[in-house]
């Protein structure tokens, strides 16, 4: 089905959520100029569970909302932290500036904690400890999207969210996170060394960390240098999915690889790109932005690289909850407004490429601009240098496949297909 009959579908499914598109005024979502200043409450409780040494763990969530707005339906973004597991905070360095510029933008944002700890003792079964780690994280993240669930029917929406528009989302750990809270969603695919059993690991798919009786479905989800233990969970009908990773991720593989503690290899999981590679193969709207040469986390330390990862994140969400907004993936300014970001639009088509051409359109360029096209490694493949607003690439030489198309000059990155 085309982009139009699904929306067509999912507005008459759910009315309510043609009347939340009201919100979509063209700034919002898309541009922190949406908003000047961004207030913090702190220390919210969701719920708790036994962490890996069975204490009693509380759980809490750290809330971010721009002042002034006071739409009682916005999209709800929950972020969790990076950390491997073994460290991080619900503010620390890695969330809370994206918190406060989503929260600009518009979005209501919740910063989760969730269960740490890794028996590292345990070295001969480190793969395990991990596995059982994630697991307890996912069940965590349940709660939470179940915590504002119940807090709409219960409280009376006390954050002022759209419980039809909840996007879970993570840096590193909290990409395994999110990632396996969205597409671990069948009893089978639950790891035969988790013993539901044990203390703190029971309740099933949806675990036993609070809020019961209330749906943690998400609407989207956001990827920042995480990992799924496996990308054939992933299945049509699926829900959306946008990343960014570096090629050169030394913890976290870029592709299919090993995670990595101080340097030791833990287990197999699939990256970003393998990630992408499947949503693509099975039909699912995604986005993917690769950061060349990138390691881990780069937003932490690098100003571009964090320009990257926040436009490439609010631009697919943006995409996913304005149907009137021009779609788009990868970097822009978001720093901006709808009228300067509409007079610089880049178009590319035919998307998936056709007869080994793909043709370029800039309504604004001037001077000489070069095209990257890299493979699903982040390796150039191709290039193409020329000047003026249009140009035709020639990809005859391309096999079939999932590539990123990049233009420099124009600040713009985007995927494309070759069939």
């Amino acid at each position: 089905m085309t982009r139009f009959a699904l929306t067509l579908v999912a507005l008459a499914a759910c009315p309510y959520t043609l009347l939340a598109q009201s919100d979509c005024d063209g700034e919002r979502y898309r541009f922190t100029s949406t908003y000047d200043n961004v207030s913090v409450s702190e220390g919210h409780v969701f719920g708790g569970n036994l962490d890996v040494n069975g204490v009693e763990t509380e759980l809490d969530f750290d809330f971010y909302e721009a002042v002034g707005n006071g739409e009682s339906n916005r999209p709800l973004l929950i972020v969790a932290h990076g950390g491997f597991f073994l460290s991080g905070s619900n503010n620390g360095l890695d969330v809370v500036p994206l918190c406060e510029d989503f929260a600009r933008m518009g979005y209501a944002v919740a910063s989760i904690s969730y269960r740490l700890g890794i028996d590292i003792a345990n070295v001969f079964d480190l793969e395990n400890e991990l596995i059982r780690a994630v697991w307890r994280a996912v069940h965590d993240g349940r709660a939470a999207v179940r915590y504002f669930r119940k807090s709409v029917e219960e409280d009376g929406n006390p954050w002022g969210i759209d419980p039809e528009r909840i996007y879970m989302g993570g840096i590193s750990a909290g990409g395994f996170l999110a990632l396996h809270h969205a597409y671990v969603d069948d009893e089978s695919e639950v790891p035969t060394s988790i013993d539901q059993s044990a203390p703190g690991m029971g309740g099933g798919l949806e675990g036993e960390s609070g809020n019961p009786g209330y749906s943690s479905a998400v609407a989207g989800v956001f990827n920042i240098s995480g990992a799924l233990k496996d990308a054939d969970w992933m299945a049509a009908g699926d829900v959306n999915l946008v990343s960014v990773h570096g090629t050169a991720d030394g913890t976290v593989p870029y592709g299919t690889g090993s995670v990595s503690l101080i340097g030791f290899p833990v287990t197999e999981v699939d990256g970003s790109a393998t990630l992408h590679e499947q949503a693509e193969d099975i039909g699912l709207v995604h986005c993917f932005t690769t950061i060349e040469g990138a390691g881990h986390v780069p937003h932490l330390t690098d100003n571009d690289a964090y320009d990257v990862t926040l436009s490439t994140v609010a631009g697919a969400l943006s995409s996913w909850i304005c149907a009137d907004y021009p779609d788009q993936c990868g970097e822009y300014d978001y720093t901006s407004d709808i009228r300067e970001q509409l007079a610089h639009t880049v178009r590319m088509y035919p998307n998936p490429a056709r007869d080994g051409r793909v043709t370029l359109v800039h309504s604004a360029a001037e001077g000489s601009w070069q095209a990257r096209i890299r493979d699903g490694q982040g390796r150039v493949v191709a290039t193409h240098t020329d000047v003026g607003p249009q140009a035709t690439l020639d990809l005859s030489g391309l096999p079939s496949g999932l590539y990123i198309v990049d233009v420099a000059e124009w600040g713009w990155r985007k995927p494309l297909v070759i069939r």
